[in-house]
């Protein structure tokens, strides 16, 4: 059981804990059947990222547009923000959108312009790893100039590099990292030490809940059923989703849960669920009952990536923004707000001056001991994503 310390403050919304609040914000211009219809009905258009690169004016206009998660960065408007920093420093005015509630949703949104080589109106998008890996793999993303990433390639912690989708950080940087693990409500109910006993456990039964984000969750079932997340193939997968199918079955699962399920935790309609790192730290602060769990099947450890999408008119820029935040003195600052898993090597020691009590919390800086027991999804073809994503559709939708 992991029993970090309680955080000084934290961050009034987390960004996993929106994941499936409401719609986001459309963007102008796009099509209103791009946001209804599921994102895995249509494949993606793959393109020569090459070709559809847009003029880069960052030199004579100092702006940049980002689209982001909810909840996902220190107060914006504050005089001392990181953000405040940054356009202090550079002189880059930031447009910050928090128009990423969900991957899926938002690739539904930008899947027609991407990949007819049209412009999103977005120099940079944080998306978390397997959705990076897509859009990466359909040509969706323009590569960083390794000059302007200096920090980027300096200070990365060694967990997160040699991602085998992008191996040389060529089109990603990683914001926040997060681990997937379970959580219990030590007031309710004993340790539960391993995801075979969440699914079984009878105790439990009808009073646990497990994300609604595939890969989180089906890394897990691909866990339980012996298979590598990975590195698994079709009857890997089968295999898992009968398993599912068998949990939900027989009543062990009380829902598949997204923005309620810490909720659910803490007033004891549920006992024991699936659940990220940062939220639990963020929901100890209130009730320290809550614990978070490193399972014996392992910890998934998972990125919210920065990216250049095609037509980007302000590279340069983004690629400041990325620079920015490698320097561990301003990654320290970020991460005591939201809590998540710190990317950036030094800004532990650099925590001290900021918020001692966060310093020797594993949950933001992980020992290696702990990520050497860590796992990441397998990055999937854009036909398997769709066929799994449709399979998984049919067991979570009931």
């Amino acid at each position: 059981m992991i029993q970090p310390h309680q955080p000084a403050r934290r961050s009034t919304l987390s960004r996993r804990g929106l994941l499936r609040g409401g719609g986001a914000v459309a963007f102008a211009g796009l099509s209103a059947a791009a946001l209804k219809l599921p994102f895995f009905s249509i494949d993606g258009v793959a393109v020569e990222a090459a070709e559809c690169v847009a003029p880069d004016v960052s030199e004579s206009q100092r702006e940049l547009i980002i689209s982001n998660w909810t909840g996902y960065i220190d107060p914006r408007r504050a005089e001392d923000s990181t953000m405040s920093r940054f356009q202090d420093e550079t002189g880059i005015s930031v447009t910050y959108n928090v128009d990423v509630n969900d991957n899926a949703e938002f690739y539904a949104k930008v899947r027609n312009q991407l990949g007819a080589c049209e412009p999103i109106d977005r120099d940079m998008i944080i998306l978390t790893d397997w959705m990076a890996a897509r859009m990466i793999n359909l040509g969706w993303i323009q590569p960083l100039d390794r000059a302007n990433v200096p920090n980027l390639h300096a200070n990365l912690i060694p967990a997160l590099r040699g991602v085998n989708w992008d191996p040389e950080l060529d089109y990603h940087a990683p914001w926040q990292s997060g681990l997937t693990g379970i959580a219990y409500n030590a007031a309710e109910v004993g340790e539960v030490g391993s995801f075979e006993e969440l699914l079984t456990r009878s105790d439990l039964k009808g009073r646990i809940t497990l994300l609604s984000e595939m890969a989180d969750t089906m890394g897990f079932m691909l866990k339980v059923v012996g298979a590598d997340p990975e590195e698994f193939d079709d009857d890997d997968w089968a295999n898992a989703m009968d398993r599912l199918r068998q949990v939900v079955a027989d009543g062990q699962l009380r829902q598949f849960a997204g923005n309620n399920y810490l909720q659910q935790l803490s007033q004891g309609s549920i006992v024991a669920c699936e659940a990220w790192s940062g939220d639990v730290i963020q929901a100890q602060f209130e009730n320290p009952d809550l614990k978070f769990v490193a399972p014996e099947e392992g910890l998934a450890l998972w990125s919210d990536n920065m990216m250049v999408p095609n037509q980007a008119t302000h590279q340069a820029n983004a690629e400041a923004w990325i620079d920015f935040y490698y320097r561990p003195d301003i990654a320290a600052k970020l991460a005591a707000w939201v809590n998540f898993i710190c990317p950036v090597q030094g800004a532990r020691e650099e925590m001290e001056a900021i918020d001692p009590s966060l310093v020797d919390n594993p949950l933001i800086f992980p020992d290696d001991d702990m990520l050497a027991n860590t796992w990441d999804f397998m990055a999937l073809s854009d036909e398997q994503q769709q066929r799994y994503e449709g399979e998984w559709a049919d067991v979570t939708a009931g």
